[in-house]
């Protein structure tokens, strides 16, 4: 079994999942809520709900701050 990422407008991305053999298991779908607010609050992890389902693999620090941070020489 194979995981597929599908991109496109909600149209595309229903028409491609449509002609896509197999069966359809899950599908992370973002709603943007009403807000007074422009942006999302500083300091505010948008997926942090989505931790407990990601892959760590041992030594990488994938965090934000240590891919955006620059390094020795860059």
């Amino acid at each position: 079994m194979k995981a597929q990422v599908v991109k496109g407008s909600k149209q595309e991305i229903a028409e491609t999942v449509v002609r896509i053999d197999g069966e359809v298991r899950e599908a992370i779908v973002f709603v943007e809520e009403p807000s007074d607010q422009t942006s999302a609050p500083s300091g505010e992890d948008i997926f942090a709900e989505m931790e407990p389902f990601m892959v760590k693999v041992g030594g990488a620090d994938y965090s934000r701050e240590a891919i955006y941070a620059w390094t020795d020489g860059e």
